[in-house]
């Protein structure tokens, strides 16, 4: 299968399906000497996890990723102290599906001569034939994007530690929209967010903080462990602590589902999706993408701008539409209200807008990266719908049996997040590689 590749010097390439044994996420130019354990790779997954909250799937899936490859086993030579570091070897991050059961593949036996209207199942069925990896929508399942999340981690520590930082966050919900806040504000919400989930999460609390998995271990010894696990599910997730919202509200000033900076925002946005999701139906909306610190320059012309390159992001699933800046808004304005008209002060540029959301021409200007992501209503849905049979062609009616997403909103934004880290790392790359060169030819 083609297009399960990304990049050109940090390359991302992922493998597996919803119902398979699992995913997988291979990054070729990871740099070595980075230290990265599986514990904080798992911080992101919590993220974007199903099960977590009344606006996502009641899969159960702990998302516990194992590094199969790429790091140092051990120290080198003798208290070299760099062990688990990264090698240049391309970093391997597995993440086994343990909440698998027939119960649930036989609902997609069931019901898969009839596609789900909105989803791939006719396309692919088409494309591979009749070994099309159907059950769960295999590669073509949300459930890819842990894969996403993973590598994009990655690239996001390696970014962080130059400087840029890349968040996300739900701009809209069901129709309810996130007002305009200061990014810094912005961003330090999304580190509250963030460790309120891990405090809260208790496969984090109960498998990594109690180090019933460490990165040290050797492989075998990490499977006995998700071995057991996956009969524990249930009971572990009985041991997390209970969210209180108001508790929640005034140690953390977040909310306890969404990830949405204003906080009467957020509880608009639930109420409006669980009013959608008691009449059997889905709900969509906006995810916004930040990136600050970024340097002058990232992106090449033509068909590798970085604009384009974030547009790729339509590949994330259930995406619709990518925007940078004002976006489709510009098409109203006029040259003079969307330009960003430029002026020195004291020695360094500014600019009065950022309509173009930090890129003119494909290449970065320093400014604050901005782009949106517009997310259609999750497809699988609880009300009758018309389909075929894709074997006789004749027309039937399905209705939803499947575990299922009320939104996919509340979920996308870490993939998204994660995602732009893989972009603009692999465009920094290719920027520090230009620069040196000349540097070292001399040339201005």
């Amino acid at each position: 299968m083609l297009g399960c590749h990304t990049g050109r010097n940090f390359q991302v390439s992922v493998a597996g399906g919803s119902y398979q044994d699992g995913l997988t996420s291979m990054i070729h130019g990871c740099p070595p000497g980075m230290k990265i354990t599986e514990k904080e790779i798992y911080g992101d997954l919590l993220l974007r996890k199903p099960g977590a909250d009344e606006l996502s799937s009641p899969r159960k899936e702990p998302d516990l990723p194992i590094i199969y490859s790429g790091i140092n086993s051990a120290d080198t030579i003798e208290a070299a102290g760099n062990a688990f570091h990264t090698n240049a070897t391309p970093l391997t991050i597995l993440i086994p599906n343990l909440d698998r059961h027939f119960i649930h593949i036989k609902q997609y036996q069931d019901t898969n001569r009839t596609p789900r209207p909105g989803h791939a199942s006719y396309a692919t069925f088409m494309k591979y034939g009749e070994s099309d990896d159907a059950i769960g929508a295999g590669i073509f399942s949300g459930r890819y994007t842990s894969t996403i999340v993973a590598a994009g981690y990655v690239a996001k520590k390696i970014l962080a530690e130059l400087g840029v930082k890349v968040f996300s966050f739900v701009r809209e919900a069901a129709g309810v929209q996130c007002p305009d806040m200061d990014y810094e504000e912005i961003y330090q919400f999304t580190q509250r967010y963030k460790k309120m989930r891990k405090n809260y999460d208790p496969f984090y609390q109960q498998i990594y903080e109690k180090q019933r998995l460490r990165t040290e271990m050797r492989f075998l010894e990490k499977m006995a462990v998700l071995a057991e696990v996956e009969n524990e599910i249930d009971q572990i997730r009985a041991a997390g602590e209970e969210m209180v919202p108001e508790k929640i509200k005034s140690e953390y000033d977040v909310h306890h589902i969404l990830c949405c900076p204003d906080y009467s925002a957020a509880c608009e946005m639930v109420e409006a999706c669980g009013k959608i999701t008691k009449t059997g139906d889905s709900s969509g909306g906006i995810i916004e993408v930040a990136a600050t610190g970024m340097p002058v320059g990232l992106g090449e012309p033509v068909f590798s701008k970085l604009d384009a390159e974030l547009g790729k992001m339509l590949g994330i699933g259930a995406v619709k539409g990518v925007e940078i800046g004002a976006g489709f808004k510009a098409k109203d304005m006029t040259g003079h209200q969307c330009n960003d008209q430029i002026r020195s002060e004291n020695g360094r540029v500014i600019f009065d807008s950022n309509n173009a959301g930090g890129i003119t021409g494909g290449i970065s200007t320093g400014q604050n990266l901005i782009a949106r992501l517009a997310v259609k209503p999750t497809p699988t849905i609880d009300k009758d719908q018309h389909t075929i049979d894709k074997y006789t062609l004749e027309n039937t009616k399905l209705s939803a049996i499947t575990r299922r997403d009320p939104t996919i909103a509340g979920r996308i934004w870490p993939v998204a997040e994660n995602y732009t880290a893989i972009v603009l790392l692999d465009n920094l790359m290719s920027f520090y590689g230009q620069k040196t060169l000349m540097d070292k030819l001399g040339y201005k």
